[in-house]
């Protein structure tokens, strides 16, 4: 059969407060369910509205830039395009004034040719005096002079060109604008940017439809477990420890599912124990009652007689409950960190060794071997330990190991050293434990099998007041045990260490005497 280990132990224990809060009232009220809150809006919307929220602030900031940056961008386009319009006639009505040799109908009549590009275009040739020679504004229905308020007044909505000969001589001036338009936008630039415009939009509102439906989908995806997580906790809440979300996954939601079954497989180990932990209680304080209780009666009716025999009998019933009671205390003063813990520079092979020397006659009278091994020859080593709590852990190892070993077989007590660790450790050829029964080794009142502790007298609370007096100190307790053939427990404990306080926080390696 192979050897089983377990090893338990903890770096640091933690504390915390109760959250009753304190209004200075004397009124107050528990309920044991709460009712279930009620939502405005469920997590799925939340997420939805989000992100049609982002969709729309993206499609308002992409409107913004469009507004500041391409609108300016396109007037600057449309200006350029009136300005190479307006130099091109200039260059051409220059050539054709040079070959008549002055302003002539036919010369005239190339202006048209900037005024048939688009009828939304407007074209006044000027001579060298500021006369208006040439004016297309009657084609339109209008007839203007400079002066007309179909000409607009601003600079920036007129382009210009020069007519000049190659001699350098200007002849002339060519006016170009855009009818209704003091943007130089002629109605096809106008219809672009408002069907650009329009089709922006209308993409803002499928990108926010489609937000909206991935978003759904998303949260529902998100909200699905963790609608199942809260169901499974509520099922918890209402008695149903078996209940588990039974989610599984590398992501977040996952692993949250996944840690939620462990915390709820826990708290349903937790509350079995709770409740045989009071069977047991119970159990161990109603046994040496009941003994009481019959002899006294006994005693009253004459049954027997008041002699030192039978009050011994009743006496050694008060002891044992004196003993399990004062275990008790001292494992919850250990729990809630009220027992004094005063560490100290110690030699640990000088401690134990004098432990196993004092107890050597007491496991000769049981006909058992006890003996100690040094393996650290030639070497100090001193541990920051509280010596008396580090000599009770070590004694509840010996006398757990004395009272399940048969008579004849023999008791191991070794110190060995671990890198930055001390090694305690004590062996035995007893009874061994099931490898099923290790996790519960730590356990109160723990047994291996129903009369184990009653036959041996002992309370079932040493082994839980070793574990709490190791996580003290930081340490850990390793049991390898093998059933018929003994048991091995070895205590870690750090040498150099930062020692648990009651409250979480970590002390200094030495406290100051």
């Amino acid at each position: 059969m192979p050897r089983a280990k377990f090893e338990i132990g903890k770096s640091a224990k933690h504390a915390s407060d109760g959250g009753v809060p304190s209004d200075g009232s004397s009124k107050a009220s528990w309920n044991t369910i709460k009712p279930v809150a009620k939502t405005k809006q469920t997590y799925a919307r939340r997420m939805t509205l989000a992100f049609a929220a982002t969709s729309v602030m993206t499609a308002v900031i992409f409107l913004l830039v469009l507004a500041f940056v391409w609108e300016d961008q396109f007037q600057s386009y449309t200006r350029q395009n009136m300005q190479s319009l307006a130099q091109a006639t200039a260059s051409t009505l220059a050539a054709k004034y040079e070959e008549a040799g002055g302003w002539t109908p036919d010369v005239l009549s190339y202006a048209e040719m900037a005024s048939n590009t688009s009828s939304d275009i407007a074209v006044q040739v000027q001579n060298a005096s500021g006369s208006t020679i040439f004016d297309d504004t009657w084609i339109h229905g209008k007839q203007v002079d400079s002066s007309d308020n179909s000409v607009p007044s601003g600079t920036d909505s007129i382009v210009t060109a020069n007519i000049t000969l190659t001699s350098g001589e200007i002849v002339g001036t060519v006016r170009l604008w855009a009818f209704g338009s003091d943007a130089m936008l002629t109605q096809a630039d106008s219809t672009f940017r408002t069907n650009s415009y329009t089709a922006i939009f209308i993409a803002a509102i499928i990108a926010v439809i489609i937000s909206c439906i991935i978003g759904f989908m998303i949260s529902r995806s998100l909200s699905k477990p963790i609608g199942k997580i809260t169901a499974t906790a509520r099922q918890i809440r209402n008695g149903d420890l078996s209940a588990r979300t039974g989610l599984k996954g590398n992501d977040e939601i996952g692993q949250l599912g996944e840690t939620f079954d462990d915390m709820a497989t826990s708290l349903e180990k937790d509350i079995k124990h709770e409740r045989r932990l009071t069977s047991d209680v119970a159990h161990e304080l109603r046994t040496p009652l009941m003994a009481m209780q019959a002899t006294v009666e006994a005693m009253q009716d004459g049954v027997y007689p008041t002699d030192a025999e039978h009050l011994e009998v009743i006496a050694t019933e008060v002891r044992r409950l004196s003993r399990l009671v004062g275990a008790m205390l001292q494992l919850s003063r250990l729990e809630n960190g009220k027992t004094p813990f005063n560490p100290e520079e110690t030699d640990l092979v000088w401690l134990v060794k004098s432990l196993v020397t004092s107890q050597e006659q007491l496991f000769a009278d049981k006909d058992l071997q006890l003996r100690f091994v040094d393996e650290t020859p030639n070497r100090t080593l001193v541990a920051d330990v509280d010596p008396d709590l580090i000599r009770q852990a070590v004694v509840n190892l010996m006398s757990n190991a004395m009272r399940y070993t048969p008579a004849g077989g023999w008791v191991l007590v070794a110190i060995n050293q671990d890198h930055s660790d001390a090694l305690i450790s004590v062996s035995d050829t007893g009874i061994g434990i099931a490898k099923e029964d290790l996790p519960r080794t730590f356990s109160r009142f723990w047994r291996s099998d129903a009369s184990r502790e009653m036959e041996s007298g002992g309370l079932g609370v040493g082994l839980a007041v070793t574990k709490e007096i190791i996580d003290r100190h930081n340490g850990t307790i390793t049991v390898e045990s093998e059933l018929g053939k003994g048991t091995t427990f070895t205590l870690r404990i750090p040498l150099h260490q930062q020692h648990a306080l009651p409250n979480g926080r970590q002390s200094a390696d030495r406290q100051e005497k």
